[in-house]
């Protein structure tokens, strides 16, 4: 199970589950005799503290920029170290101006002017500031626009970015532009002028890349222009409202994307004949001279991995590199230019994990370059070191540590040390990684690990609030099972009481559920805030499991593809398996157990409550996505397309929906009524088939708010959990009641 005994150690000091039992963990302080509250641990100034973001070093890796706020409030702004000796400082003070109880999240991005690295350029209410060295601000271009994607020229000359677009991360909401500009990178210097111009306002810019010479950008052009727009209709603050989105379906239009060329200094603009432009780009990049672009794409179902090379100025293209996987559900490739250009690094799963491979001409066989059973998330090449820098769970399945590997292969050396989830960005001289690294006791902290030692890390922030330590935060473990459907290695993440005692029965709540959360970083990985959620529940007495279910990524592609066309079908199994695991652990209580899961964990909760009602008492579903007919159409990777056979009755069984009258338990909905994603109709159809069975259910719904309705208000959030806690007290009884096993 353990790699090596440094890991070994960490683990079984951190509860793991080894035999069914769970170790003492001395530096985890006593329990408190009082639940957490939500409205303590949902406030400003952030009980974990405002974790440190967007690190960007100088072109000459002496001096690191990032965005912070060492108060825990939730306006970020510009901070630098010097490499030497990193003591960050603060460079610009916004914050001062705001409320404490705003919500304004501050710069959104940053990076160092050039040459001489003489301040910073920075984004704030999306328009361009400038900051020297003294902290002396300007705003000069673009106030109150919509400034993203802010760009460097590799000489310095010349600043770039994208004006307009899209405003969330979905694409549903635009403002008006989304081109390509260019202007001198000296404040003062000439202004901006669009390069990329877009015909309509359903296209944008969706990234761009310069070359190393600073002569050529190459760029993505989305067009959603052919896709449904669709009227989302809703009350708020007694108004009927209308939300137009531009959202598909399965089988429907979905984004076209085109490839161009600018040559920089005529500013002309050359198109790329791709075979389909409505294949995804996983990603692209230009040859150090600019000559050529490899373009990292596959067919729409993820079916076919393709990377094509294209000549930037005649525009021949040339396939360099084609695998066909008919039952691949997950699009983890990556690809980068090889030293001196010699080829591409690959990183690709041919035997079966996510590893690195050496590919020299066009057709050619990738030489393998790491090898093993652990998969690799991100990679970084050093050209003139003639090295591979990756981030990887080769420690262990819920880790992510950084390592080393020569170019022509070899056992990798582990650069970081602590047990986490590491992010690192590398200098440009790869001396040092600026390192985003959380675990199961730490939020999100900045530190710096020089890579030319030994490795190994030095903190540099110190976000959590003093009144962080004097919790006494949930014990976490990592137990292992099989599957009770396939036998198939399973992996949970387990949260418990400090005083946990194994002679007791606690209530157990699953969730939240959805694919990879079995992860070492502080609240499990997961996207929505429920790290507050989690410690609540544990201190009122119950125990939290989640799972890495079967589509998840980490475990091979075995694993990965086993979710192929079974959404509510072998990932709710393997969920049961994890439950089955404690159970006869002896400590969790078989008829006080609760499952809840946002959105596809939505889907999952109220399969479970149908295909497994003796197992589960009470269920939450958060925009739970029941009708896969609505989901997007990038979920036909695992439910197919909308032809053959076994359709529609396929689309049927994986929709809740048609589910209903196998749910006997309680169930609590809550969605929010502008939600884009998951159709807030869909829970409505949901919950009129219930009440035509005279089922028991509660619904929350949640005005004006998308599909994380927990983003954003500390008000809602609160609301919102306040109501899935009180649902589950209800039902699973967790103060006070601790039976004996047996009893």
């Amino acid at each position: 199970m353990f790699k090596n005994l440094e890991t070994k150690t960490r683990f079984a000091a951190l509860f793991c589950l080894m035999t069914g039992g769970l170790a003492a963990n001395p530096a985890v302080a006593a329990s408190t005799e009082e639940a957490f509250s939500l409205d303590q641990l949902y406030t400003l100034p952030r009980l974990t503290g405002t974790s440190p973001e967007s690190f960007v070093w100088t072109h000459n890796s002496k001096q690191l920029a990032f965005l912070w706020n060492d108060k825990g409030l939730a306006f970020r702004d510009l901070w630098i170290c010097q490499i030497e000796k990193c003591e960050p400082r603060p460079l610009t003070n916004h914050a001062e101006q705001m409320p404490e109880n705003s919500l304004h999240g501050g710069i959104s991005e940053a990076l160092w002017r050039q040459p001489g690295d003489a301040g910073l350029i920075y984004v704030l209410n999306g328009g361009l500031h400038a900051v020297d060295r003294d902290g002396k601000s300007q705003a000069f271009e673009y106030n109150n626009q919509l400034v993203t994607q802010l760009g460097l020229s590799p000489d310095g000359r010349m600043l770039s970015f994208v004006n307009g677009g899209p405003t969330d991360n979905r694409y549903f909401e635009f403002r008006p532009g989304g081109g390509l500009w260019l202007r001198d990178s000296n404040p003062d210097g000439v202004a901006a002028k669009e390069v990329v111009v877009t015909e309509n306002d359903a296209q944008y810019v969706e990234s761009y890349a310069w070359s190393a010479d600073s002569r050529t950008i190459a760029f993505v052009m989305a067009d959603r222009s052919a896709m449904t727009l669709r009227d989302i209709h809703y009350q708020l603050q007694g108004q009927s409202k209308v939300l137009s989105v531009r959202r598909a379906y399965p089988g429907e239009e979905t984004t076209n994307r085109r490839i161009g060329i600018v040559d920089v200094e005529s500013q002309e603009v050359r198109w790329l004949l791709r075979s389909d432009t409505l294949r995804p780009i996983w990603s692209y990049g230009l040859s150090s001279d600019g000559t050529q672009l490899f373009v990292n794409e596959s067919d729409f179902l993820i079916k076919e991995h393709v990377v094509d090379i294209y000549n930037t100025a005649s525009g021949a293209r040339e396939s360099f590199y084609r695998r066909a996987d008919p039952s691949n559900t997950i699009p983890a490739w990556q690809v980068a230019w090889a030293p001196n250009d010699d080829g591409l690094i690959l990183l690709t799963d041919i035997d079966g994990y996510y590893q690195l491979y050496h590919q020299r001409k066009a057709g050619g066989k990738p030489q393998p370059v790491t090898r093993g059973e652990w998969e690799i998330a991100d990679f970084s090449v050093d050209a003139k070191g003639k090295s591979i820098y990756f981030v990887s769970n080769e420690a262990h399945l819920a880790e992510q540590q950084i390592y080393r590997v020569p170019l022509s292969g070899g056992k990798p050396q582990r650069l970081s040390r602590l047990a986490g989830t590491h992010a690192p960005v590398y200098a440009p001289d790869y001396s040092a990684a600026a390192v985003r690294f959380s675990s199961d006791t730490a939020p999100a902290e900045l530190y710096m690990n020089f890579l030319n030692g030994d490795g190994g890390e030095q903190r540099i922030t110190h976000s959590p609030i003093a009144a962080f330590d004097d919790y006494a935060w949930a014990r976490v473990s990592y137990p292992t099972f099989k599957s009770h459907i396939d036998g198939t290695d399973l992996t949970g993440r387990l949260l418990v009481p400090t005083d946990f005692d194994s002679s007791q029965r606690y209530p157990l709540v699953v969730g939240t559920v959805y694919a990879n959360t079995v992860r070492n970083t502080w609240g499990g990985g997961s996207a929505i805030p429920i790290w507050g959620l989690d410690q609540h529940l544990v201190s009122q007495g119950y125990v939290v499991l989640s799972v890495d279910v079967r589509g998840s990524w980490g475990h091979g592609t075995k694993f990965s593809q086993g979710l192929l066309g079974d959404y509510g079908g072998i990932d709710t199994d393997d969920i049961e398996s994890g439950v089955r695991h404690l159970l006869e652990q002896g400590f969790v209580d078989p008829e006080r157990i609760g499952i809840w899961g946002w959105s596809y964990g939505g889907l999952m909760t109220l399969m479970s409550l149908a295909k497994k009602p003796d197992l589960y008492a009470v269920g939450i579903a958060d925009a739970p996505a029941t009708n896969v007919w609505h989901a997007f159409p990038e979920q036909m990777w695992v439910m197919g397309e909308r032809k053959g056979p076994d359709y529609p009755a396929r689309y049927e069984r994986l929709s809740a929906l048609y589910q209903t009258d196998l749910i006997e338990d309680p169930v609590m909905i809550l969605h929010g009524t502008a939600d884009a994603v998951v159709m807030y109709a869909d829970s409505i159809a949901f919950i009129e088939k219930l009440i035509s069975r005279e089922a028991l259910y509660e619904f929350v719904p949640m005005p004006g708010t998308s599909h994380v309705w927990a983003e954003g208000d500390l008000a809602r959030q609160r609301f919102g959990y306040k109501k899935m806690v009180d649902f589950l007290n209800r039902h699973l009884k967790p103060e006070g009641n601790l039976a004996k096993p047996g009893g």
